[in-house]
């Protein structure tokens, strides 16, 4: 009931393709981390992967900050981060159940607050024109995105980004899945 943490950027990825492939579809990443389309060739088009896998970063964004049915909120589901979030000031020092703070616009839980969560892209700048579900296919770490319930509230802000290498793990970092939907 309570995310998972200490696991790795890899470790994410092997559930994802371990989840993918016991359902039935194909594996999502090599073992160099790159996606790979349905025929397991490597792309850096999301839209291409069938499985389970991480979510890029601005996937991780628009449904932290509600979607097409966003209110423009400075946290996941509202401007008044207790409402929403477990974080240093109210977590009592770990993890708390999932689903115990009010959803954000689209009813999902605990996107700002609790666990840390991976995203599928390298950490970098972010580019100077408009575009759609970019992916970063290099850089300098993987994004995690979120807050943790060990962190002060403005490291709980949807705008926050963080990075770790991959082979990180730490004590408020997990992850979340998600799937293109065709």
């Amino acid at each position: 009931r309570r995310p998972v943490i200490w696991v790795s950027w890899f470790n994410a990825i092997e559930y994802c393709n371990w989840l993918s492939e016991k359902e039935g579809l194909s594996k999502v990443y090599d073992n160099k981390g790159n996606l790979l389309d349905k025929d397991g060739r490597v792309t850096t088009d999301p839209s291409k992967v069938v499985g389970y896998r991480l979510p890029t970063e601005a996937e991780w964004e628009y449904a932290a900050r509600g979607g097409n049915l966003s209110k423009d909120y400075k946290y996941a589901g509202s401007d008044t981060v207790d409402d929403v979030a477990w974080y240093n000031s109210n977590s009592g020092g770990k993890t708390q159940e999932v689903g115990k703070k009010v959803p954000n616009e689209l009813g999902i839980y605990d996107m700002s607050g609790n666990v840390y969560e991976w995203c599928s892209d390298w950490y970098g700048s972010y580019s100077g024109f408009a575009q759609t579900n970019p992916y970063n296919d290099s850089g300098s770490g993987r994004i995690f995105r979120g807050g943790g319930w060990y962190c002060f509230r403005n490291r709980i802000r949807i705008a926050y980004r963080g990075f770790l290498p991959p082979s990180s793990s730490i004590f408020d970092l997990g992850f979340r899945i998600c799937r293109t939907s065709f």
